[in-house]
């Protein structure tokens, strides 16, 4: 069963001790509730996907108490030092380079070197980030493509017991999601939101280029743009050649492999996929992939290799 956590000292030490334990916690935000994972955690940021059955390892936001926090884990622009002042904590989500050592899953930023970044406005959000004192990816709070949650009770209704804890801060402020502004070179438009773009481009003096037309929208809540290895990948190999590294999944795969889990849990398949296609990629050798199952977190992981497996 999913605890039901009230937002006061006892509840929000729970919270935070779940959240560094692994579990997930919902909490609210401004705009509606989030489900929470410790962003450094890659098994915890995997069971997001899980829980909420996300097709696809899409860019998470990651939440954070303060600009100070946020710079621990993303490399601040003058521009995006001028949005986040000006506009957090607030309905504003900043895309930036990621920070060097920032220690984050790669799951968080769906391997990808940039990062959203937000400092969400309400006092029992506040209360959590200072509380956990790190970073917490959280999409909303409800099983994929259906109605995003404002009250605990929401969560429940789709997440009860799938979950670690809901922590009950009463009905969030029912709003638009939260602009996305891109911060990687000059500021773009990556998703309107609650933020007006008047207000956004009279804070910078200057206006917002559009997202790019194809590429790489580095947002969340758009169609990702995955990390895409240099050599060739080649999938569902049980007979790897000479000249290839294989990713292996699961105990039958030859024990030289690169193993996503030995015992075949998908959770850690997950976690480990974008850091084995890098160390299979820097190896120079073409890349060979072991099946993995087309079920749970398998659909995802199989949808970013069939990507990284794409003509280019």
């Amino acid at each position: 069963m999913t605890e039901r956590l009230a937002a006061d000292t006892a509840g929000l030490a729970r919270a935070a001790e779940l959240l560094t334990n692994g579990a997930l916690v919902a909490f609210p935000t401004e705009t509606v509730y989030g489900l929470g994972a410790d962003a450094r955690q890659g098994e915890a940021v995997a069971r997001i996907y899980e829980a909420k059955g996300r097709p696809s390892f899409n860019p998470l936001i990651v939440h954070v108490a303060d600009l100070a926090m946020a710079e621990r884990f993303g490399r601040f622009s003058p521009d995006a030092r001028r949005l986040a002042d000006a506009f957090w904590p607030g309905p504003l989500t900043l895309v930036v380079p990621i920070a060097e050592g920032a220690g984050l899953s790669d799951l968080v930023s769906a391997g990808l070197p940039t990062i959203g970044l937000r400092v969400p406005r309400g006092e029992t959000a506040q209360a959590l980030m200072r509380r956990f004192d790190g970073p917490i990816a959280a999409p909303s709070a409800n099983p994929s493509g259906k109605i995003s949650p404002t009250r605990a009770s929401h969560v429940l209704d789709g997440l009860d017991g799938r979950i670690g804890a809901v922590l009950d801060g009463g009905p969030a402020e029912v709003g638009v999601e939260s602009t996305i502004i891109g911060c990687y070179d000059q500021p773009r438009l990556l998703r309107p939101g609650g933020l007006p773009v008047e207000i956004l481009e009279e804070a910078l003096g200057q206006p917002l280029a559009p997202a790019p037309a194809t590429g790489s929208p580095n947002a969340p809540g758009q169609l990702a743009s995955h990390y895409a290895p240099g050599a060739p990948v080649r999938l569902n190999v049980s007979a790897p050649v000479e000249g290839e590294c294989l990713i292996g999944f699961g105990p039958d795969a030859p024990r030289d492999a690169l193993n996503l889990s030995v015992s075949g849990d998908l959770v850690e398949a997950a976690a480990n996929l974008f850091a084995f296609l890098r160390k299979a990629d820097a190896t120079g050798q073409r890349i060979a992939v072991w099946p993995v199952p087309h079920h749970g977190l398998g659909l995802a992981i199989n949808d970013r290799l069939a990507r990284a497996a794409a003509p280019r």
